[in-house]
């Protein structure tokens, strides 16, 4: 039983938020999201592929500043529970 919550506890400490940015061009960055999207991958997201096209959303490839992707702690702690299933 020890091991068992040695082995929980030790995942939640391993287990973290992930976030990666993109800055396009020289443009200031200080604006806020005109949309947020969020994709939900099963099986570990294999064979799956989501494409997002910012030009759209923002207008015009020259209105986009930046993309950012995150993976929050809750989400990572979901897939931890359901083995990415």
């Amino acid at each position: 039983m020890k091991k068992m919550l040695f082995s929980a506890a030790l995942a939640m400490l391993i287990t973290g938020c992930a976030q990666q940015t993109f800055t396009v061009g020289n443009k200031p960055t200080a604006v806020t999201p005109k949309e947020t999207i969020t994709h939900h991958f099963f099986v570990s997201g294999i064979g799956q592929k989501k494409t997002v096209d910012a030009a759209k959303i923002c207008g015009g490839a020259e209105n986009v500043v930046k993309t950012e992707t995150q993976q929050t702690f809750v989400n990572g702690l979901l897939g931890f529970i359901t083995l990415g299933i």
